[in-house]
This record gives structure tokens, sequence and C-alpha cells, in this order.
């Protein structure tokens, strides 16, 4: 719905539009992240690296295709900034804007021209009732949006309601994503390029647990990508 400027400008004052990343007030060109913010936010441009970072992180755990991240992760940086809205505060706008931003890259990239559907790693149906939705399917709708593929959200759910990642160490964050995965319906991925993505990547034990799963079924090409990588 379009309003005539004076109340634009009475409903800004109200609930006023601020970039999503550094808090500070939007132009009116301006969506979810201002330009400032778009140009100096740490770009990884992995999916055009070979033997980037992140796929060495996979290196004899999963059969990946390819990797890809929007940004380099950092406690206390615009980009933790940016993941919090979207995670913890409802931001669902944010995880599609972003999907889009990494979508329109990886349109550009031939290793990703023949990804089939996009799946967002599922959260347990309990958690997603109690938070209202998966943040990493807010960034696999973007994704899609940008890549005009299908966002397939149903053929992989999350079976076991796991404990919370953060603070644990690199085995028990693998101890505590085992077997929690399960295909709904296979015939939909099979012999397919799907890219499965998340929110966040730190020791990949939640995507190796995921990508074994997928990579049973006959066919699968698999590849991952993220909003945020947390390097070592």
């Amino acid at each position: 719905m379009k309003f005539p400027g004076f109340i634009e400008d009475f409903i800004s004052l109200l609930y006023p539009r601020v970039c999503a990343a550094c808090g500070n007030s939007l132009f009116k060109h301006e969506e979810i992240i201002c330009t400032y913010c778009l140009y100096h936010l740490p770009k990884t441009n992995y999916h055009l690296i070979k033997e980037s970072p992140l796929d060495k992180v996979f290196w004899g755990r999963a059969r990946l295709a390819n990797t890809a991240a929007l940004y380099n992760f950092q406690k206390k940086s615009k980009v933790q900034h940016l993941i919090h809205q979207l995670k913890y505060k409802g931001r669902m706008d944010v995880g599609i804007h972003l999907g889009k931003i990494l979508g329109a890259d990886l349109l550009k990239a031939d290793a990703f021209s023949d990804v089939a559907k996009v799946v967002p790693v599922p959260l347990h149906s309990g958690k997603q009732r109690k938070r209202g939705y998966n943040q990493s399917e807010q960034f696999a709708i973007g994704l899609a949006h940008a890549m005009n593929i299908e966002m397939d959200a149903t053929s992989f759910i999350r079976t076991t309601n796991t404990e919370t990642q953060t603070r644990k160490s690199r085995f028990a964050r693998w101890e505590n994503v085992k077997e929690i995965f399960k295909v709904t319906a296979p015939a939909e991925l099979a012999n397919r390029h799907i890219l499965l993505v998340d929110d966040v990547i730190t020791t990949g034990a939640t995507l190796e647990s995921a990508a074994h799963i997928l990579l049973s079924i006959e066919g699968v090409k698999l590849s991952v990508a993220c909003i945020g990588f947390a390097r070592d």
C-alpha cells in the first residue's frame, strides 16, 4: 500500500526504518541494509575460489560439490547483529534479503548453474512452533527466488530436538547432531543438485550430519551455503 509522503514520514517517526546491520536510519531508497553496510560487510566470495577455507572444513567429512558463504562471521560484528535480528528478533525479511544477495552472486557462478532445489537445514517442529519460523528457511526462500529455482522445506526434516550448539566443543557438536535428520520424500530429491543452506557454519557438524543423509539418496549432488562462516 502506498501512502502520501507526509503519512510515510509520520509512520517513520513511530516505526523508524533502520539498517539491520548497523542500526542507522535507512534512506528512502534503501531496504533492510544501508548502502554503506552493503559495501563494507565482509563478503567471502568463496563460491569463486577453488579449495576455499569453507571447502576445507568438509574435506574427508562429506562429499560436497561446492560451498558458499555470504559473509565472514565474527562475534560482536555487524554480521552477528544481522543474524541475531533474523534468528531472535522475528526479522524474517533479513533472511530473505540476505538470500537474495547471495543468490544473485551464485546465479553468475557456473558451479551452481545446475542447482535444482534449495533445502534449508530444518528445525525440529517443536522449536519451530516456539520461534514461529525457521531462520534457515527464510534464507533459502531468498536464495531460491534469486536463482529462480524451487525451495523445498518438506522433503527433509529434523526428528530430534537437540540442545543448542553454542559453547559446545567440535566433538560435542558432532555428538549433538548425529542421526537427527530424516528424508520424507527421497523421490523429490533424487538425481538432483541440492543446495543445503544454514544460517551460520562453525565446525560444520550440523551440515555434515545432514549431508550424510542427503548423499545417501540416489544421484544426489550436494552443495552447501550459509549466511556467515565463523573461521577458526
